[in-house]
């Protein structure tokens, strides 16, 4: 069974076992499934723009006919040189050609074959696990870890550091797609470039706006007490492609706002100016959601809200798989009990 893992994969990646040419990458982050797709082709031939060296096969059209994935395998390229193969599977099982193809000797030929969120049982994962000449890389959504990495490569290329609150934020808001990340953080880098040093005021001007307008109705629902209307926009949301860590870092902050603002009405501050004043500048259409979270909750339900918060985007790194679920999940609660004011 070859379906590497960890550090394994890393290394694989690094230096293409040849021995191994066929590749199944697979997994919820198609981001992360194209950007491996994207660097083991540009490897595997002299100009991936050349139609002689790279061939590009639909998954569906081989379920078809297996055996044309054997044939475009052994086909020597006009001009001669290397040959890649790039696959991009779809609901059908194109697995026999795998098994044939794994029987048959290949030179100077990678296939790497793109696909989703595969179970163990489905046929072409389970082909290309048993295979000898093939190898099976699951891509799951970025750990804390990866994102570290991601955030510093980035910033290294582009002669930047960051603020410890700027990177601990920008965590927060990435991850669920790698390419999503990464299009974010070279956004970012662009839009500090001559700074010297990324902070909070860029990650909040260029990272947090990207998905504002999707995540405000969810938050200010979730702490106005409004759980039909979490629904119905988390809904929204999943559909739009908004990954839930984005949604419940969102929350968080809001929560972090919410207390710092409760504390500062029990000290007397006028209401008016907690809502005009600060940053970023609260918008005039959520006043009214905001100033009702205010009376939906004391500083001391809000320090349990943050705890509650930090637990679901814990859970959610640790199980990728259910982060939407946990999500929703922890912000329906935080719209029921916000009807029990206090």
């Amino acid at each position: 069974m070859v379906a590497l893992r960890g550090k394994e994969i890393d290394a694989f990646l690094a230096r293409p076992d040849p021995g191994r040419p066929i590749i199944l990458l697979y997994g919820p982050d198609t981001g992360l499934v194209r950007e491996r797709a994207d660097a083991l082709l540009a490897s595997a031939v002299d100009d991936p723009n050349d139609p002689f060296s790279m061939v590009r096969l639909d998954g569906d059209d081989l379920a078809a006919e297996p055996s044309r994935l054997v044939d475009e395998a052994l086909t020597v390229p006009l001009f001669g040189g290397r040959r890649a193969i790039r696959v991009r599977a779809g609901s059908r099982s194109f697995a026999s050609g795998i098994d044939t193809l794994a029987e048959t000797p290949l030179k100077d030929c990678r296939i790497v074959i793109e696909a989703g969120d595969l179970r163990p049982e489905s046929p072409l994962r389970k082909a290309c696990e048993r295979a000898k000449t093939a190898v099976a890389i699951g891509c799951y959504p970025d750990t804390e870890r990866d994102l570290a990495k991601l955030i510093d490569d980035e910033l290294r290329l582009a002669n930047l550091r960051i603020t410890p609150d700027a990177r601990a934020t920008l965590v927060t808001l990435l991850g669920g797609d790698r390419q999503a990340s990464r299009n974010e953080l070279r956004k970012l880098t662009l839009f500090a470039h001559g700074a010297g040093e990324v902070t909070l005021d860029h990650v909040m001007a260029v990272v947090a706006d990207a998905s504002e307008l999707k995540i405000d109705p969810i938050v200010d629902g979730a702490f106005a007490g409004k759980p039909e209307l979490v629904e119905s926009e988390f809904a929204k949301a999943m559909v739009a492609g908004t990954y839930p860590g984005v949604i419940i870092a969102a929350a968080q902050r809001q929560a972090a706002w919410l207390h710092k603002s409760a504390l500062s009405l029990a000290e007397g501050q006028p209401l008016s100016s907690l809502l005009e004043g600060g940053y970023p500048r609260l918008h005039f259409s959520r006043k009214g959601a905001v100033e009702t979270a205010l009376r939906n909750f004391h500083p001391a339900r809000l320090v349990a809200i943050i705890d509650q918060l930090a637990t679901a985007a814990l859970d959610m790194r640790k199980q990728p798989s259910l982060a939407a679920a946990i999500a929703q999940r922890t912000l329906l609660s935080l719209a029921v009990n916000a009807k029990r004011r206090g």
